[in-house]
């Protein structure tokens, strides 16, 4: 068996080699992607961190109930954020929301039109599907090491790699929307001289608009999942008190900031939701 061995195939080799690659000649690019991702969450959390934290509660509140036209998701909402105040956690919380608005932007506004080119393009998802089932399925920590190369500690890299991780999820729901839009409409927008760009926007897309919806929701719960992970390489938010739970065994800490996490994501799943089962819950 030691031949078999002998003579392994340098697949590590190959990817560090092109993780140089990129550090040497893209220097730039990462750089000045990682200054405007830096602005974006900084944004973010001006917006959220600025004004008192009761003005921001009560916005949100506001915005769910706005959303979802139900009195029980708002209330849930108001409460929720206020005991996640009342333990101490906002700081964090808002970070951790910023985060999660930030990939969640990205991964959308790549990942729908993305999905429509797959629907449009047999040949393009064929490309797209071992890609995205890779991103899928490989150990978070084995793109992290990349990130923290290619943007250093902080925000950006937690957000690289949870973009990484979540983006799949609009693609191939937005693919499914598109596909599964009865040809029969198609032919008649077609029939009424609706060229293929008008048919995308007055036929396809609001037929496909429940799963877009859906993927949104997912990359919101995608996002969440990772805010942990990010944690480790540097990026602030409800993942660090986690970890420094983990690390010192504090149970308490631990449940506090777990359950801080759950709230946020019910919130935003209950925001963004497209199925009104269960909305007084």
């Amino acid at each position: 068996m030691n031949w078999i061995t002998e003579a392994k195939i340098p697949i590590g080799p190959w990817a560090k080699a092109f993780v140089d690659w990129l550090t040497t000649n893209g220097e730039w690019f990462f750089n000045e992607l990682a200054a405007l991702l830096t602005h974006v969450i900084d944004a973010l959390l001006f917006v959220l961190q600025t004004p008192h934290p009761l003005i921001v509660l009560v916005v949100i509140t506001a915005i769910a109930y706005w959303l979802r036209r139900s009195v029980g998701i708002a209330a849930f909402t108001f409460f929720g954020l206020l005991l996640i105040m009342n333990q101490g956690y906002w700081k964090e919380t808002t970070e951790t929301l910023a985060l999660v608005l930030a990939s969640t932007f990205v991964s959308m506004i790549i990942g729908i039109p993305l999905g429509i080119a797959a629907a449009r393009r047999a040949w393009i998802y064929s490309i797209m599907r071992p890609i995205l089932d890779l991103m899928q399925t490989i150990p978070t920590f084995v793109y992290l090491i990349p990130a923290l190369i290619l943007f250093g500690l902080g925000m950006v890299p937690g957000l690289i790699a949870t973009v990484i991780f979540a983006i799949p999820a609009p693609i191939r729901l937005t693919r499914l929307g598109i596909i599964s839009t009865p040809p029969s409409l198609v032919e008649a927008a077609e029939s009424f001289g609706a060229t293929p760009l008008q048919v995308l926007r007055k036929v396809e897309l609001p037929y496909a608009m429940p799963q877009i919806m859906a993927g949104l929701t997912q990359t919101i719960m995608l996002s969440l999942s990772m805010v942990v992970i990010a944690a480790l390489v540097g990026a602030n938010g409800l993942g660090v008190p986690v970890v420094r739970a983990l690390n010192t065994v504090n149970v308490a800490r631990g449940f506090e900031a777990g359950l801080c996490i759950v709230i946020l994501a019910i919130i935003l799943d209950r925001m963004f939701r497209t199925s009104d089962a269960g909305d007084g819950a």
